[in-house]
């Protein structure tokens, strides 16, 4: 097939979208700066970096000091000399693939496991799957199962920041472990015409792999590839059916409300211990990836091939520290109990009282001005287990010690003293006791609904009624109890 015609073909494919939007994508892409050092501690604690203070890094070291280049695929027939700038392609660590007559740039970087990424070594990662495996229970970010070998770790480049079939993805970067190495690879898409080169590069180097880890990867890295390799479909193997663990999910839950916003290179500063340095802006990459499509020189898209290298390698350190917290957040010394209420709500959600309880017991324990709101949560957490003779004591207690309750828990505590205890004057005062809350609160924010409204009337009530039929004609419960 002509080139003339490969440009053809995919004309409609690459729009050239204004690389200024903001968009969905949570990442900020840039270049994590400092030297990667060996780690001495222990594969869940962070390693010793001058009491956790982020450590700044502007040229990580390769495994030999190099990229390391060697397993980058190479077509013996292709001219290499054909290629422009070959030579500042080799000083990057990256060698052709060719199919047919295109190719991409397959770029390769090798890192020993005994380095550290911010807090943590690399080979933190044995421990954290075999962490999983021991915990025996089920978790959206559980490797039990799993081997480090089937995780990709795994970020894409596009030359827009929305979806659609005009932003086309032109680097696919990914790390993963490999005995006592960590190898990012990177498969870049050297000319538009050359898609299919650049999904069956990626597709024969990770068939092995099981699972991708991302970073808001199933909202927007993934079905970008999705959307590209179906317009392909004809001239390039199926997708697998990975896994997915999207990290995005769990950084939101711990930290949303902390931080001022989930982007990955603030959750690396204040979280991972990771600095980004000589930052190439996320909107800066369509940009610099137009450039080079004209000037065809790849110091323009150097900045670009940096900054995924160490997204993907931060996705390994932050995949450690997300699964120390949860799996032994009580023995991590810099866990902060706002992390900690975080993690029990996060089990909660997912049902799993017995270790939701376990954390909003330390938090409940401490003198930390969440320790209220983890008394109720544990009274929640009773209620599911039915044990409600508990929930109520806890609940009770607390709005007995001056703690002001919410009115959902007043109406649960209504419903309780209703349906299980059988006490209907206490059902109505707590039911009552909620509507006024709700009056105060809807009152605050300027908001009644009037669905909200006729639900707690209706309560109140029914109990009311209840009330007059088990004492008689001569009693008038109109007025409620107070």
């Amino acid at each position: 097939m002509s080139l003339k015609s490969k440009l053809n073909r995919f004309k409609d494919h690459l729009t050239k979208e204004a690389p200024q939007q903001q968009g969905s994508r949570l990442k900020d892409t840039g270049r994590a700066g400092g030297m990667l050092e060996p780690a001495s501690s222990g594969p869940f604690e962070p390693a010793p970096s001058a009491g956790h203070e982020p450590t700044p890094f502007s040229a990580p070291q390769p495994a030999h000091g190099t990229a390391q280049p060697d397993s980058a695929p190479v077509n013996s027939q292709a001219n290499m000399e054909e290629i422009p700038f070959m030579d500042k392609w080799m000083e990057l660590g990256a060698k052709p693939y060719f199919w047919e007559d295109e190719h991409v740039m397959v770029r390769e970087v090798r890192y020993p496991i005994s380095q550290r990424h911010g807090h943590y070594a690399f080979a933190g990662l044995y421990e954290t799957i075999a962490a999983w495996e021991r915990a025996g229970f089920e978790h959206p970010l559980s490797a039990s199962g799993r081997s480090v070998e089937d995780l990709l770790f795994f970020d894409t480049e596009t030359t827009g920041l929305h979806g659609g079939t005009g932003n086309t993805v032109f680097l696919l970067g990914h790390s993963r472990m490999d005995g006592e190495s960590v190898i990012v690879r990177q498969h870049f898409l050297a000319a538009p015409y050359s898609e299919a080169a650049l999904y069956r590069s990626f597709l024969e180097d990770s068939q092995t792999a099981t699972h991708l880890v991302t970073y808001n990867g199933k909202s927007f890295d993934w079905p970008q590839v999705k959307t590209r390799h179906t317009l392909l479909r004809d001239l390039v193997p199926r997708l697998p059916a990975f896994g997915h663990y999207d990290l995005l999910h769990g950084a939101r839950r711990l930290w949303r409300e902390d931080l001022e916003s989930c982007r990955l290179s603030l959750i690396e500063r204040e979280k991972l211990g990771v600095v980004r340095e000589d930052d190439v802006p996320g909107y800066l990459a369509p940009i610099r990836y137009f450039d080079y499509l004209t000037d065809k020189n790849p110091d323009t898209v150097a900045g670009v091939l940096r900054h995924n290298e160490i997204d993907v390698l931060s996705l390994i350190t932050l995949y450690i520290h997300l699964s120390a917290l949860l799996l032994s957040h009580e023995q991590q010394a810099d866990i902060s109990e706002e992390e900690r209420f975080k993690v029990g709500r996060w089990y909660e959600a997912l049902g799993d009282t017995e270790r939701a309880m376990q954390a909003y017991r330390l938090v409940a324990d401490s003198v930390h001005p969440l320790r209220d709101k983890a008394r109720i949560a544990m009274g929640s957490c009773y209620k599911r287990q039915k044990d409600w003779r508990r929930a109520l004591l806890v609940w009770e207690g607390l709005g007995n010690s001056g703690v002001t309750l919410p009115e959902d828990v007043l109406i649960e505590m209504a419903k309780l003293y209703e349906h299980q205890v059988k006490d209907l004057e206490k059902a109505l005062l707590f039911a009552e006791a909620g509507y006024d809350r709700w009056k105060q609160k809807a009152a605050l924010l300027r908001r009644r609904s009037k669905a909200e409204e006729a639900s707690y009337r209706k309560r109140i009530e029914r109990l009311e009624q209840k009330l007059r039929t088990q004492a008689g004609p001569d009693l008038d419960y109109g007025g409620g109890l107070v």
